[in-house]
């Protein structure tokens, strides 16, 4: 029996109309499509999500439908800008929505910065810890008209660590994506046997 395809969320944390995270973001998706993935964009620019507020999100119109996206995905590329070292608004509001949705998945992360992005990366790296996610071992950084111009990557460096990304998430998400099957469908003790049935134990 095939492989079912791998399912890669690629999440735009920049409301900014002319990103330079959102140009990034679309480079990869069609990166990730060409490799036989299949990509779902979540841009806030165009889908705007309320401010996370634990006693009312979970029944907001569309908060459902996000969460079977969130669910549905293998591995989750999180873009962003660094804001005064840290991430995004937008880009936090997102992850405080979800938790139980990222466990044993795959993150990647991409930082637009004029500082290496670091500190922001080190933060989402964090987040996916406290959720039990995985993420690549390295997050890939870049700055405004030096790497990217407009809608363009220009620098053939930052291009070469995008497909080494792209090859890595695409590759180690499909390894984690089956193993997270086996072990959601199993018996072994492990930190997915929480999740099991939809339930928390």
């Amino acid at each position: 029996m095939a492989e079912p395809k791998l399912r890669v969320l690629a999440v735009v944390g920049s409301l900014h109309r002319d990103s330079v995270t959102r140009a990034v973001l679309a480079h990869v998706a069609e990166r990730f499509r060409a490799d036989g993935c299949l990509v779902d964009v979540l841009d806030f620019e165009k889908e705007p999500l309320a401010l996370y507020n634990p006693d009312t999100a979970h029944e907001l119109p569309g908060y459902s439908e996000l969460q079977a996206r969130v669910e549905s995905a293998d591995v989750v590329v999180l873009g962003t800008p660094d804001y005064h070292g840290s991430v995004s608004g937008a880009m936090k509001n997102f992850l405080d929505h979800f938790w139980h949705e990222f466990a044993g998945k795959l993150f990647a992360t991409i930082v637009a910065s004029h500082e290496k992005g670091l500190t922001v990366t080190d933060q989402l790296r964090t987040v996916a810890r406290q959720c039990y996610a995985w993420t690549l071992p390295y997050g890939i950084s870049f700055t405004e008209d030096e790497d990217v111009k407009g809608t363009e990557i220009v620098n053939e460096i930052f291009k070469r660590r995008v497909e080494m990304l792209i090859r890595d998430a695409r590759v180690y998400g499909e390894v984690l994506a089956r193993q997270r099957r086996a072990d959601l469908t199993g018996t072994e003790p492990g930190f997915l046997a929480r999740h099991r049935d939809g339930t928390d134990t």
